[in-house]
């Protein structure tokens, strides 16, 4: 499973904060066969992983926030633990941003500072997704230890 960090991504977009809250909870229910009966058989993700943003990863897009007066949230880079290039969908990636069209319309959301970018340095932004890996469910082990 794949959701928003506890930051809210780069803005701490409140949002993104109780979507990363819900994602959480949903996890930890999915395993519970007594929560939601109703629901079928209990699972657990195999992982949960926070999309997220490493500080130094944020190297074009920092100020590009900041100087729309926006807040940069990112991770200390070592609690990215998986990047990927997203070069070949960078396209697709785009056209799902401009989904939301009131953002790229408006000059303050991020959609709407990507698109008065030019192509080659939005597509440098938008081509890297950083990843926090969160390990759902009980941990194996000697249960009566709170460290691994």
């Amino acid at each position: 499973m794949v959701g928003h960090d506890a930051l809210g991504q780069l803005t701490g977009h409140p949002d993104h904060r109780r979507a990363h809250q819900i994602t959480l909870l949903a996890v930890e229910a999915a395993g519970l066969p007594h929560l939601y009966p109703d629901a079928g058989e209990p699972w657990q993700p195999a992982a949960l992983y926070a999309a997220t943003h490493s500080e130094s990863g944020v190297d074009l897009l920092g100020p590009l926030l900041q100087s729309a007066e926006k807040t940069v949230l990112a991770v200390p880079d070592a609690y990215v633990t998986t990047t990927v290039d997203v070069s070949p969908w960078a396209a697709l990636k785009w056209e799902a941003i401009c989904a939301h069209q009131s953002e790229v319309a408006r000059e303050r959301p991020l959609p709407g500072l990507l698109a008065r970018l030019p192509e080659a340095e939005r597509n440098e932004i938008i081509r890297t997704e950083s990843f926090t890996r969160l390990s759902p469910g009980p941990t194996p082990g000697d249960p009566r230890r709170l460290i691994a």
